[in-house]
């Protein structure tokens, strides 16, 4: 079997979101398939690829770029040779997550082939994954958050994580700059949602990054020790590697982090070097599923957890693949009051993770990745594509 090309289908669908502080129901988003062409008919699927995981569609140039270039660049190669292709690709400089949804493309069809889904053919651990509801920013006032983190309770949520205030202004409720950041705001958020929940339920705190300012990161990382939070995520920018060694070193609470830098495993095995956090962090965005594997040995040689960043049906694979006592949690989100989450998008015939009542997300077991197509729909809200060649011209040598 030798891979002959890829194509990217755009289109149209709705979702729901929550952007500055407000409910977007059945908003429209571009979504698109990935899809690798073999010359025996075979082909691998990936949905998504930009922004938070599957649920968001590649960008043009990203299109254009898989298309036009990784096309003919990969085409006549064995599609399971899939380390090699992850080196290669790795060693172009291109952007990481083209290069993951490349190797989600050739995960699925190698296990479409199979009839296997992707963590048999890893080497499966678990078919069900602990979940915690994942917040979108700004949903409300504290007593907003209280009342949400209580409701995911009662839907069966052991764990739960809050994400603050992120250019939005709670005072005003308003769209804001980031700056500075809203340090009394997020930890009244933290205490009331503490409050709401009693002390069994598992709490994880995610500002993004929002504080830019030593002092600022290391109060709100005592107050999360004192209401006994589980982690505290990416509470800096991320090119500040030295004070993140610094706060490891002087809080109790585990760091997890980096989230979003890239590098994948390269940046990531530094940071364990420098013990710069407590918790290490990625996603198959961030590598694809051989970065992300990668990744958990390394973990696991060190006797760290990674913990995997975003949903998604990369994402639960790779977990079903790896033992708990190196990855716990599926971040199941992002959620907020009004989100209709649960719902399966119109593009596929049964939802990524649906919620056992204890709590857990049982993984997919279709082939692959475990999507089940729903062609029809594509078909019916595909978008027209203008593929031009100069977009990925300066990538030749003149």
């Amino acid at each position: 079997m030798k891979i002959t090309g890829f194509e990217v289908i755009s289109f149209e669908t709705l979702v729901d979101r929550i952007s500055f502080g407000q409910l977007m129901s059945d908003h429209r988003v571009v979504q698109t398939l990935t899809k690798v062409l073999t010359d025996e008919g075979a082909e691998g699927y990936y949905f998504g690829g930009h922004f938070h995981g599957d649920q968001d569609g590649l960008l043009a140039s990203d299109r254009a770029l898989i298309v036009n270039f990784l096309g003919p660049v990969l085409a006549g190669h064995d599609p399971m040779d899939r380390e090699e292709i992850w080196r290669q690709l790795w060693a172009a400089k291109l952007p990481e997550n083209v290069c993951s949804v490349i190797d989600l493309a050739l995960w699925d069809l190698a296990g479409r082939v199979t009839g296997l889904p992707v963590h048999k053919l890893l080497g499966g651990a678990r078919d069900r994954v602990k979940a915690y509801a994942s917040s979108f920013n700004n949903l409300g006032m504290p007593d907003e958050y209280a009342s949400h983190a209580l409701e995911c309770v009662r839907q069966g949520y052991r764990a739960y994580k809050i994400h603050p205030y992120h250019y939005w202004n709670p005072s005003t409720r308003e769209p804001a700059l980031p700056r500075p950041s809203y340090v009394e705001w997020d930890i009244e958020v933290c205490r009331a949602v503490r409050a709401a929940v009693g002390d069994d339920m598992v709490l994880m705190f995610d500002p993004w990054g929002t504080y830019h300012t030593y002092d600022d990161a290391l109060r709100v990382g005592r107050e999360l020790e004192r209401l006994g939070f589980c982690w505290y995520e990416h509470p800096m920018p991320e090119y500040r590697v030295e004070s993140y060694v610094q706060l490891a070193a002087d809080l109790d609470i585990p760091i997890c982090s980096p989230e979003i830098a890239e590098g994948g495993i390269h940046t990531r095995a530094e940071w364990i070097r420098r013990r710069a956090s407590d918790i290490s962090r990625i996603d198959v965005l961030r590598g694809g599923i051989t970065g992300a594997m990668k990744m958990m040995a390394v973990c696991d040689a060190f006797g760290l957890r990674c913990e995997l960043h975003m949903s998604g049906f990369g994402n639960l694979q790779v977990l079903a693949a790896t033992s708990e006592d190196v990855s716990e949690y599926y971040e199941r989100g992002l959620v907020g009051p009004g989100v209709r989450y649960d719902a399966t998008p119109a593009y596929l015939e049964a939802a990524c993770d649906p919620l056992d009542p204890d709590g857990f997300v049982t993984v997919p077991q279709a082939p692959g990745l475990g999507y089940q197509v729903k062609w029809d729909y594509i078909d019916d809200h595909r978008l027209a594509e203008d593929f031009r060649a100069e977009a990925v011209a300066p990538l030749h040598p003149r």
